[in-house]
């Protein structure tokens, strides 16, 4: 039996998910999630073999949550399903430790073999993510084109979804102390003063939603 978590907020997605994962005989979809925490806390109750999990949730992005799902459930894969495809996107991805990628484009036509390959833990990745892509990134590590690391985005998220230092700490399983310094390093490193600045950023680069 290959059993399924789903996470996306959207509930016609994950309808849809379901929809297709439940014609594979000995599969089975043991939960749904609409938010980052609440997939990392049912990940733990029902101990998935792979969660299909949307880069964009709200609360505890999929990044995040695939880090904090893989480092306590190292036999659970994720793959994470997004409508974007971009080389930082697809690197942060590795990095987190999901070993598949998945454009929402494509689930139609390639998510059972997506899921299928997790669960025999082998990698599956589709869009422009290709060998050269992956090599590029083993010989380079964790070279990075991006000013903010994984760990500051999503506390811009939670900042920007109007989460307290306190919540943000639960959330993320840190200190309010390392909040707090993220929070000044990420002011810092984008030249912003002001929490309205940096939710104002966090729109402009789809770090959460209008």
């Amino acid at each position: 039996m290959t059993r399924i978590l789903i996470a996306d907020d959207h509930d016609v997605v994950r309808s849809g998910v379901r929809a297709i994962l439940e014609t594979q005989a000995g599969w089975e979809v043991v939960g749904e999630a609409a938010d980052g925490k609440d997939a990392l806390d049912q990940a733990l109750a029902t101990r998935p073999n792979v969660v299909v999990l949307d880069y964009g949730l709200p609360m505890m992005n999929g990044i995040e949550a695939t880090r904090q799902i893989r480092a306590r459930l190292p036999g659970t894969e994720v793959l994470i399903f997004t409508m974007h495809d971009t080389a930082t996107l697809v690197r942060e991805v590795l990095e987190a430790g999901a070993r598949g990628f998945l454009l929402k484009s494509d689930a139609r036509r390639f998510l059972i073999a997506a899921v299928e390959s997790l669960a025999a833990h082998k990698p599956f990745f589709t869009g422009k993510v290709s060998e050269a892509l992956l090599e590029t990134y083993l010989a380079k590590g964790a070279a990075t084109d991006s000013v903010l690391s994984s760990r500051e985005k999503a506390v811009i998220q939670l900042i920007a979804e109007g989460r307290t230092n306190k919540q943000i700490a639960d959330i993320l399983s840190i200190s309010t102390k390392t909040v707090e310094t993220h929070r000044a390093t990420v002011l810092h490193k984008l030249n912003l003063d002001t929490t309205a600045a940096l939710i104002r950023y966090a729109i402009r680069n789809k770090l959460v939603d209008a």
